[in-house]
């Protein structure tokens, strides 16, 4: 991080100098770390959401899509134990998550979007996942191109 000589700064505006600018990279280092996941979370958020949005299914999953009136869409992730155990809820869970960050400049913003795993999700790949949620979001007319 920093070279010898620098640390060799005698007095203590060296020693000053060397702490502020530490300080100013770590900073920087916070803000260039990965931000907080837009996501819904709280069971009230989710049961909201269920009562008052559309929803659409196919085989593979269940999407609840509601107006949210903010900047950015959120999502909430929905995988019950029925899919399998922990170790396969939490991969289905960050491929969705994964497919909603690559595929969120093409949905509409303003959006909070839940996506429910069929049991069927445990055996599907990427691929599938991911053209089951675009399918999913044709179907909510919330693709940017299907206007």
């Amino acid at each position: 991080m920093f070279e010898a000589k620098e640390l060799r700064a005698t007095g203590t505006c060296g020693l000053f100098l060397i702490i502020q600018t530490m300080i100013v990279s770590m900073k920087i280092e916070m803000e260039n770390r990965m931000k907080r996941f837009p996501s819904v979370r709280k069971n009230r958020e989710f049961q909201d959401i269920y009562k008052h949005g559309t929803s659409y299914a196919n085989r593979l999953l269940v999407m609840y899509v509601m107006e949210s009136g903010e900047d950015g869409n959120r999502i909430g992730i929905s995988v019950s134990r029925k899919v399998g155990n922990s170790i396969v809820r939490h991969h289905i869970t960050r491929l969705l998550r994964e497919i909603f960050r690559l595929n969120n400049s093409r949905i509409r913003t303003g959006l909070n979007i839940i996506v429910v795993a069929r049991v069927a999700a445990k055996k599907s790949d990427y691929k599938d996942l991911e053209g089951a949620y675009l399918h999913l979001c044709g179907l909510h007319h919330i693709l940017k191109e299907s206007k």
